[in-house]
């Protein structure tokens, strides 16, 4: 998998721009919030990616920060949502807004999104209730260009469980257990699996 792509911005197209990196042209698909936040055509750029694979194409989508790429693939997991609609929505809403929405449950905002009808808002709400807190989280990898802010090993360990599988809430108990100040971020969640067993 492609996690990153840092090279020269060579075409840029709504919705679709050209990365060279070291001489090979990535044609990636980016939402328009990506788009606003590019250098000019020329200049240095890094994007974080998703491969999408399908049966006649393999595409690569391009996200000018984690937190975007997170919501793309959380989107992705709620059925009857494609890369297009997804797309839509972070073209048509910031991360921010997006989860201010979620926990509003305002479908009419989302029925605003080319695309989104009102079954489908609503089905985004329901399936999307549980990742809010995961998505709003702090991104891990921070940004590809190399300004990546550490996170606080209690922040790792959250998105390391909630990556596992286990819910939100369920996280946050478990972690108590492994509230000892000066814990690394592999011992927390160690331990955290230990009283999971537990539980």
């Amino acid at each position: 998998m492609i996690g990153f792509l840092k090279g020269r911005l060579a075409m840029k197209q709504p919705p679709m721009l050209t990365l060279d990196v070291n001489g090979v042209g990535y044609e990636l698909e980016a939402p328009m919030s990506t788009f606003y936040g590019l250098p000019s055509t020329g200049e240095a750029v890094a994007l974080f990616t998703h491969l999408v694979v399908r049966e006649d194409a393999h595409i690569l989508f391009g996200f000018g920060t984690e937190a975007e790429r997170r919501l793309f693939r959380g989107l992705l997991k709620v059925s009857g949502v494609g890369p297009k609609i997804a797309l839509g929505i972070l073209s048509g809403a910031s991360v921010e807004d997006f989860l201010r929405t979620i926990e509003a449950e305002d479908v009419g905002m989302l029925t605003r999104i080319p695309g989104i009808g009102r079954k489908t808002a609503e089905r985004i709400i329901i399936e999307m209730r549980d990742s809010v807190q995961k998505l709003s989280m702090p991104a891990l990898a921070g940004n590809p260009l190399g300004t990546a802010t550490a996170l606080s090993p209690q922040s790792e360990a959250f998105s390391a469980l909630v990556a596992l599988g286990y819910k939100p809430p369920e996280v946050t108990r478990l972690l108590k257990s492994a509230d000892e100040p000066g814990l690394s971020t592999t011992e927390i969640i160690r331990r955290a699996l230990k009283s999971a067993v537990k539980a």
